[in-house]
């Protein structure tokens, strides 16, 4: 069955051209021309991916990358333009997986489209029951529902801060390097900015620990990575 990827793009010479170096690899395009077009072609055809541009009419595309985030775990690959910085971190921080800066050529895009589906496709579900949660003292994590606990306080993550926190959690105490966290995570080729690492890392320290300076939970290696206390260090 063809992979659907959905391009909400109000330039047509855009979408003209994505449209045909996507489909010549064998996906199918959708397309809309602003943020509330592509959220109703969005719930309709539910997507495997969308590349959602910012700059729109009726509907930007920072309001509508929230909105489709609150609904849905789909991967979003931003598109900007030069220069604009604040829309890179606006769009990651409303949910977005990735950005390109127009212009940008084919070979790179679909290079970030294949490595975002890859990652959706390896992404490990836990089997449901009592035992598919990971806990790490007062922190358990459910893969099958989605859901991240601390103490009786449920936790809100964006997806991409949920499957950072279940690959760290996965093997507490083992010291990740940056790179082996990226291709987990982002994907295997993944050929974004590696400061997102960083920046994801900080948006759990602030929801999970008591003092996000002092983090107990998530301790970073120096000169490596990353790695998860266990239970007996966060009890400790």
């Amino acid at each position: 069955m063809l992979q659907t990827i959905l391009i909400i793009e109000d330039d047509e010479m855009i979408v003209s051209s994505v449209r045909y170096g996507l489909e010549r690899e064998g996906y199918r395009v959708l397309a809309a021309a602003n943020g509330e077009e592509g959220l109703t072609v969005a719930r309709a055809a539910i997507p495997d991916l969308v590349l959602l541009d910012v700059m729109m009419p009726v509907m930007d595309g920072l309001q509508c990358c929230r909105t489709l985030r609150a609904e849905s775990s789909v991967p979003i690959i931003m598109l900007t333009a030069r220069g604009e910085e604040l829309d890179k971190v606006l769009g990651l921080e409303l949910g977005a997986d990735d950005y390109m800066v127009k212009p940008f050529s084919m070979r790179e895009l679909i290079a970030r489209i294949r490595a975002q589906l890859r990652r959706v496709e390896m992404q490990p579900r836990a089997v449901g029951g009592p035992d598919a949660a990971l806990r790490v003292g007062a922190l358990s994590l459910d893969c099958d529902r989605h859901m991240v606990i601390k103490g009786d306080r449920p936790i809100g993550l964006r997806p991409k801060e949920f499957d950072l926190l279940a690959a760290l959690m996965a093997q507490p105490g083992h010291a990740f390097e940056r790179g082996d966290l990226l291709d987990a995570v982002w994907g295997e080729g993944w050929i974004g900015d590696p400061r997102t690492l960083d920046v994801h890392i900080r948006w759990l320290r602030q929801k999970l620990e008591d003092d996000p300076a002092q983090p107990r939970y998530i301790v970073t290696v120096r000169g490596l990575g990353y790695r998860f206390a266990t239970s007996e260090e966060v009890q400790g």
